[in-house]
């Protein structure tokens, strides 16, 4: 039987970019999901959008497990080891369990007519095996690109969310919000809720929401929330059109002011699975606390502090700006940065003008990886001030931010997963 790394070097090998490997399309999933004689057994929660996907399905799966239900989550992609991505009540997922599930989906796969599948698609699949063999009694699939095309929706959600709309994948998704937000919207499904958590949703989602009859809830109009620094009150409508709110609540354990939108969606999302997934205050109240998800805004302990978020787009740097601004006062920011390049690069960086005293810009060794060249380009085409140093690596960048910042400063690690995990594990192995 193959180890857990010898599956993922296979995964990668069915496609020629690897892991990095897009392949839009819902007919090869549906093939070997056929094959594998995969049913939906319970309730299923789809999460979608730009931006603040992972949180939303953390918030979930965190009140979910905590009301009693057995959980499984699938997400992406992963910081440190690839079972993050599969979890059962909240906690990855062994290698037996996984390599149990590649086998048979591997066999299904090639019992169908040796149907290639990408990265993406066959750990997918696989998720549902886990799930399934686990018995659960409710799967969250955070969509991994898109939405209308994206392998989890291959699945039937009883709920799905959009939680942002912004531009980013524009050689998939199209260049506007418009053509990106009718991807996203194509998770929703006929009579059944759909969440948008997005202040300004794009025209085209709201269409598209009202020609199959979705029961679509905006934020805003259907429900939202408001609060200070030490909490929060959540609101939502009912069935009637009656306002109902649950304050008194503690702000999120995730940090930045974007959570609440993301924890709002969430138990919008619940509040309208409520015949399906009843959930008790108490554990909404412990499950939007007791959470923790590596990157998003993370804090490491100590000085200088150390910031770590997998920023990567124009939209989410903005909210990380926000964040850095809610810190409090710091002598001086030192950005560890590194992309890929098919990413806006300058439009991500932007929101950081004027706020980094020093750029530690680093080469990313992967498939569509950024050079530092490139990245150091664009901080100085778009005079975002502060010096500039280039690294081999993220490690590299790093290391000298760590030996340049004074205890009174910080570092900002962030503009992509690679990035950020790169660094995670150089302080795990940090004596």
């Amino acid at each position: 039987m193959k180890t857990l790394a010898e599956w993922l070097s296979h995964l990668e090998s069915l496609h020629p970019k690897g892991q990095a490997g897009i392949e839009l399309g819902l007919d090869r999933v549906a093939c070997v999901k056929t094959a594998l004689g995969q049913t939906q057994h319970c309730p299923v929660i789809i999460v979608g959008g730009t931006n603040g996907k992972g949180s939303t399905c953390a918030y979930l799966e965190h009140i979910l497990s905590y009301s009693g239900y057995r959980t499984g989550c699938y997400a992406s992609p992963h910081l440190l080891a690839y079972n993050e991505r599969v979890r059962l009540d909240r906690r990855p997922v062994d290698d037996d369990r996984l390599c149990a599930a590649f086998e048979r989906v591997e066999a299904a796969r090639i019992a169908a007519g040796n149907i290639a599948l990408t990265y993406f698609e066959f750990g997918t699949l696989a998720a549902w095996e886990v799930f399934a063999e686990a018995n659960v009694e409710v799967a969250i699939l955070e969509v991994g690109l898109g939405g209308r095309l994206d392998a989890v929706n291959v699945y039937e959600p009883d709920v799905a969310i959009v939680t942002s709309v912004a531009i980013d994948h524009t050689d998939w998704l199209g260049t506007t919000r418009e053509e990106i937000g009718r991807e996203k919207a194509g998770i929703f499904r006929t009579g059944k809720p759909a969440i948008c958590a997005d202040a300004k949703p794009p025209q085209s989602l709201l269409e598209h929401a009202a020609a199959i009859g979705a029961d679509l809830k905006l934020i805003g109009r259907d429900f939202g929330y408001f609060g200070d620094k030490t909490q929060w009150t959540f609101w939502g409508r009912n069935s009637e059109g009656a306002v109902a709110r649950r304050g008194g609540l503690a702000n999120p354990g995730l940090r930045g002011s974007q959570q609440l939108a993301n924890a709002s969606a969430a138990l919008v999302a619940l509040d309208a699975a409520r015949t399906l997934l009843p959930v008790d205050m108490q554990s909404v109240r412990r499950g939007l606390i007791e959470i923790e998800l590596p990157g998003r805004f993370q804090l490491v302990p100590g000085k200088p502090a150390v910031v770590l978020d997998v920023a990567h787009n124009p939209q989410a740097v903005a909210t990380l700006a926000s964040n850095l601004g809610d810190m409090g006062f710091y002598d001086k920011t030192h950005a560890v940065v590194g992309m890929l390049a098919d990413k806006d690069i300058a439009g991500a960086l932007l929101p950081l003008r004027g706020k980094v005293a020093h750029w530690h810009a680093a080469t990313l060794d992967v498939l569509r990886g950024a050079t530092a060249d490139v990245v150091a380009q664009a901080i100085g085409d778009n005079s975002l001030d502060g010096e500039v140093s280039l690294y081999e690596d993220p490690v590299a960048a790093f290391s000298a931010a760590r030996k340049a910042a004074g205890e009174n400063d910080r570092i900002l690690v962030f503009g992509s997963f690679y990035t950020v995990a790169a660094v995670m594990r150089a302080l795990k192995e940090r004596p």
